[in-house]
């Protein structure tokens, strides 16, 4: 079979063994007896793709979630972006979950009073996917302060600091903000810069939803250089996009700022391969919009995949008042241009990620979709990216961003986490009208040497772990 090894480099014809949960050897005949053989004439093996940005803080801890990921390849989730986390809970005194961070779950799902008590509960009951998690500024945030829509004071933001400091203790990845949000807008430079220092002196990682992904997304990219630069702290941009038709273009000034950036400091970055966007209801976003479809409402459940126009011409009223009247809800959001989305994938350091809501009624399809769209439309009908390339932003690149040690190639010594894919067929069957279909072209997925997803359907295999830093 044909050996993509996620590190970049050419694939190889090989035999790959394996012994428990390790790669025991790679070559290019392998002799002797085993247990089971597994032919893959015809087929790709790679390292099983790390999801590097998810919102699967909850679907993770219910193994009939994880489907939409293991069906398409996935071995690990990186949960808690975007500023929002499960743990430690930010439920406030009056039972209330604020959005964004609703999009987790309701107020008992977050049932976690420290991270430590989130790693625990992962490692009692394991599921099909490894996970790794971050803590979130914004929940930090809503366990520390009354009022949000301020900056933090020195006394909060040393509350922040320890709930932090917990949180690293117990393994978390690292931080993550969502500054575009409401609850998190409030919080100045320096309030992140404080955080961020804690996270670079533990060695972490700070992931970011910035400030402004549309008119202020330059901008943005320069406040999270100088965050980065003032802290020292390892960086990724979560989901690098150009939002709204007047910015179409931009991702060239953005990602020439980065490469910049790059020459003296750690500063990478992800992106999902759809020209729309996915999260709460907000106006803001919708100005940015060409067209905003509703993924889920609690206030009116039957409106769930109708446009927001539709609902608004329906209602006799003006699409804010519809959205105001659809809270809580979710939405997705057409607002970025096809040429940035791949100016962004092909800019080398780039990695992929879904963004995925699991929770949402009527999902973005890049839930069920995001990797096997990476490499059948991009790589096989495109061909903006080769094979080893794309497989190198989805395993090897994110494992050595993420820092998780001994995964994302097939190395001998390296846990088994691996995927086995026909190239010819791999394609993303969810669409915006169809969203939960699983993907085509994958054949069986593999974690820590155990195997989780085959002949169309996941196993009951739980082999997945908590990937501490």
């Amino acid at each position: 079979m044909n050996v993509i090894d996620g590190s970049g480099a050419a694939g190889f014809t090989a035999d790959v063994a394996l012994a428990g949960d390790r790669i025991a050897a790679v070559e290019p005949a392998l002799e002797g007896e085993a247990d089971e053989v597994i032919e893959g004439a015809g087929r790709v093996l790679a390292p099983g793709f790390i999801d590097v940005h998810t919102h699967d803080d909850r679907a993770a801890l219910d193994a009939k979630l994880s489907l939409p990921k293991v069906s398409q390849g996935v071995t690990t989730v990186v949960v808690g972006n975007c500023g929002v986390s499960l743990a430690p809970s930010p439920v406030r005194g009056n039972g209330e979950v604020i959005p964004p961070i609703n999009l987790l779950g309701k107020p008992g799902d977050f049932a976690f009073p420290r991270f430590a008590d989130y790693r625990a509960r992962v490692e009692e009951a394991p599921g099909p996917v490894n996970v790794a998690a971050l803590v979130g500024h914004m929940t930090l945030r809503a366990r520390t302060m009354d009022e949000l829509e301020r900056p933090a004071s020195e006394s909060e933001i040393a509350a922040m600091r320890a709930d932090l400091a917990e949180a690293l203790e117990a393994g978390a990845l690292g931080l993550s903000t969502g500054l575009a949000y409401p609850p998190s807008r409030y919080a100045p430079t320096s309030e992140v810069v404080a955080l961020a220092r804690d996270v670079a002196a533990a060695g972490r990682l700070f992931t970011t939803h910035m400030r402004d992904e549309a008119n202020g997304v330059v901008a943005s990219v320069a406040e999270t250089i100088s965050i980065a630069r003032q802290s020292g702290v390892r960086t990724l941009i979560s989901h690098h996009k150009c939002c709204g038709e007047g910015n179409f273009g931009l991702s060239a000034t953005t990602l020439a700022m980065i490469a910049e950036a790059r020459e003296t400091l750690s500063i990478d970055l992800d992106l999902y391969p759809y020209t729309a966007s996915s999260t709460v209801l907000l106006a803001s976003f919708a100005r940015q919009s060409s067209k905003v479809t509703v993924s889920w409402s609690d206030s009116h459940p039957e409106m769930a995949g109708r446009d927001v126009a539709e609902i608004a011409a329906a209602w006799g009223c003006d699409q804010a008042t519809a959205m105001e009247r659809l809270r809580p809800g979710g939405g997705i959001y057409h607002q970025m241009d096809e040429a940035d989305l791949r100016r962004i994938l092909t800019f080398p350091p780039s990695l992929v990620g879904s963004d995925g809501l699991p929770h949402d009624k009527r999902p973005h399809p890049r839930l069920w979709g995001t990797f096997p769209r990476v490499l059948g439309h991009y790589v096989r009908e495109r061909g903006d990216l080769s094979l080893e390339q794309a497989v190198a932003k989805m395993t090897g690149q994110t494992a050595g961003v993420l820092g998780l040690k001994d995964r994302g190639l097939v190395k001998p010594g390296y846990h088994a986490d691996l995927v086995l894919f026909d190239p010819a067929t791999v394609l993303d069957r969810a669409t915006y009208d169809d969203p939960e279909e699983p993907a085509a072209g994958i054949d069986m997925v593999l974690v820590n040497g155990e195997t989780t997803y085959e002949a169309g359907a996941m196993t009951d295999h739980r082999p997945g772990r908590f990937l501490a830093d």
